[in-house]
């Protein structure tokens, strides 16, 4: 199978190249070129900016693919790219184009309510904002499939982490913060609940997606189990083998936080659940990794790293999440 990646260059994207190349397809990645990474041997490469079309007419010009994979479709990246013009592009070009969304496409007012199902209002913030930007590339790709029967599929997942998780204020810092008996700032009383899904799992059903038939023109929610934000700290220190130092943040005390304190996935925002009772019943998807062995696994690749004494900060030049563990020691000796 003749497959076609956008992005492939971080996290996502990596593992989802090796998935496809484990599977024996064809591989060639389309991203701009400008993040250091070395693409698997036997991985072709297309330079391209997706937010200039004569260059992805130029890159792709009159190939053929059986399957696009879209991890590079986000606001970042892509802002004041024409996502139209590239389904006028492929439309006719590929057997399946797999879009790789998020939660953040669902319309964020319903934080609380769970769980969020396929059919809940999308984000209407437009394209100016991550969730807008997903939502607005979602509808024009299911519009398209609707008019010409274009083999759009979506997957939404929740938080992704894993192996290379380029989001430095998920587990990585967790790991460190237990790991050298930091205090670990905790908001809300530990009660925001969010989803969680190993970014090897979302990789193979992408891969899968591209032979399932009932995936065309679908949504499909992608993720495991949920879990508080008091339950995620508390297992991945069952996971390093320590007792964790949790300070409770007051809602009181919120408003005067202006340094990251602790992962975004903490914060009120992000109080969703969502369920994947359609990916189960139209694709038989089945999570191979649950929160606890998923981390589990993690922890061993972050050992094999090498960054179990690290304190420096690492910061995505895409994302710019990071961690401030001075802000974090100070914050938490005003409260204890």
């Amino acid at each position: 199978m003749r497959a076609l990646v956008l992005g492939g260059s971080v996290f996502v994207g990596k593992r989802l190249v090796s998935a496809l190349q484990a599977a024996g397809h064809d591989v060639t990645v389309l991203n701009r070129g400008k993040t250091p990474t070395v693409l698997p041997e036997g991985v072709a490469h297309l330079a391209a900016d997706r937010t200039d079309m004569d260059a992805m007419r130029a890159a792709l010009g009159d190939r053929e693919w059986d399957v696009v994979h879209d991890v590079s479709g986000f606001v970042m990246a892509a802002g004041g790219s024409d996502i139209g013009a590239l389904i006028e592009l492929l439309d006719g070009r590929v057997g399946s184009y797999v879009f790789c969304s998020s939660i953040m496409a669902y319309d964020q007012s319903w934080a609380g309510v769970f769980p969020w199902t396929e059919d809940q209002p999308s984000n209407p913030e437009g394209t100016a904002t991550y969730g807008g930007f997903k939502a607005v590339a979602e509808r024009l790709m299911l519009e398209r499939h609707a008019a010409t029967g274009f083999p759009a599929t979506v997957v939404r997942p929740a938080a992704i982490y894993g192996p290379e998780n380029n989001i430095y204020d998920m587990e990585t810092p967790m790991f460190l913060r237990l790991l050298q008996s930091r205090p670990i700032l905790v908001p809300h009383g530990g009660l925001v609940a969010g989803s969680y899904g190993h970014v090897d799992d979302l990789c193979e059903l992408m891969v899968a997606m591209a032979d399932l038939p009932a995936a065309r023109g679908e949504i499909f929610n992608v993720t495991a189990g949920g879990v508080t934000a008091r339950r995620y700290v508390t297992t991945l220190a069952e996971i390093v083998g320590v007792e964790p130092n949790i300070v409770l943040v007051p809602d009181d005390v919120l408003p005067s936080i202006t340094r990251p304190v602790f992962g975004h996935l903490f914060g009120v925002r992000h109080h969703a659940i969502a369920s994947i009772d359609k990916a189960k019943h139209l694709l038989g998807f089945e999570p191979r990794w649950d929160f606890t062995n998923g981390h589990r696994s993690t922890y061993e690749w972050f050992q094999s790293q090498g960054w179990g004494a690290d304190t420096d900060a690492l910061r995505d030049p895409v994302w710019g999440a990071s961690w401030d563990f001075d802000a974090e020691a100070d914050l938490a000796e005003q409260l204890q």
